[in-house]
């Protein structure tokens, strides 16, 4: 039995990590303020978890509750932050005192009361403007975005508290387009998988950005806490103080994406499958393509990722249609 904290543990990768460690007997604490998080994503745990669940109601700018949090773990994945590139160019000084301040106070905290290691959700933003293909961990650009300046600094940050203090082991997982259950489809940020899928299960059209030729590296959910367990688990000393692609390796435009929605969406709903999308601009800061290249994950930590986009994608509709209506 392992003492975990999940920052950020009541959202939808944080919860989606809560619940595979409850399953197999760790014990294991949520830090969450709530402000992206959802209190539904994790009352199953309360009430099914008592003795081995724990939820902290507190904020990573507030190094105390860092303190609080971290007190008696051995591992903390990092998964707090205020994601989505249009909200940090909407308001980059919030994204920049959470992303970056935050994720400080959480490695401050944690060499503090001397974790087995700290693993923490870094994002293919990172990628910034590099064109090539795929991407590879040590060829990065200049980031697009206030939110992709804030994911470097903190693989920055970690890199240099490592080598600097030399008493901290961390693994940076740099995700890729994560999607699946408990991904939030409501408000301004929704990402565009479950947004999509709300308007189709709504028999509305979803809007693309640009032509619909854009691609992206969508990595289904259990891929990611593969990855996280591979993390926390392994004993290769040569696997830990780096950063990984988390992803599966295979790129999809959103052309693509919009018609396999369609295709697995009118099992449920015949009628869904005559719905046409319709097309706006670019959005700002976003890139064109991306693919990741995972061959050091699978070389280091052993990664074999089980969901193709494919296969995540009709177990993350039937979710939805269960879940959603």
């Amino acid at each position: 039995m392992s003492k975990i904290l999940i920052s950020g543990g009541a959202g939808f990768i944080g919860s989606n990590l809560c619940e595979y460690f409850l399953n197999r007997d760790d014990e294991v604490v949520c830090l969450d303020n709530f402000s992206t998080g959802k209190m539904e994503n994790i009352i199953p745990f309360i009430e099914k978890f008592p003795t081995t669940f724990k939820l902290i109601v507190g904020d990573i700018r507030n190094i105390e509750d860092c303190r609080m949090a971290v007190k008696g773990t051995e591992y903390v994945f990092h998964e707090a932050a205020l994601g989505s590139v249009p909200r940090s160019i909407q308001d980059p000084a919030t994204t920049n005192d959470v992303n970056i301040g935050g994720f400080l106070n959480m490695l401050i905290a944690s060499r503090e009361v001397k974790v087995k290691r700290f693993i923490f959700a870094a994002s293919s933003s990172t990628y910034g403007d590099s064109r090539s293909l795929p991407k590879v961990e040590d060829a990065i650009g200049k980031p697009l975005s206030p939110y992709a300046i804030t994911k470097l600094v903190d693989e920055l940050y970690a890199d240099v508290f490592a080598r600097t203090y030399g008493d901290i082991e961390y693994v940076g997982l740099r995700y890729f387009n994560v999607f699946g259950r408990r991904q939030d489809p409501y408000g301004t940020y929704a990402a565009v998988i479950p947004l999509f899928v709300k308007m189709l299960m709504n028999n509305e059209a979803p809007n693309i950005n640009g032509d619909g030729e854009y691609s992206r590296d969508f990595t289904y959910i259990d891929n990611v806490i593969q990855m996280n367990v591979l993390a926390m688990e392994s004993t290769n000393p040569n696997a830990v103080n780096q950063i990984y692609n988390t992803a599966f390796g295979e790129r999809t435009t959103l052309n693509d994406l919009v018609k396999y929605l369609k295709e697995f969406l009118s099992e449920y709903d015949a009628g869904i499958a005559n719905i046409e999308p319709t097309h706006g601009p670019n959005r700002s800061g976003d890139i064109p393509h991306s693919l990741a290249c995972i061959d050091k994950a699978k070389k280091l930590l052993g990664y074999n990722p089980q969901f193709s986009m494919r296969d995540g994608l009709k177990a993350a509709c039937s979710w939805y249609w269960e879940n959603l209506r």
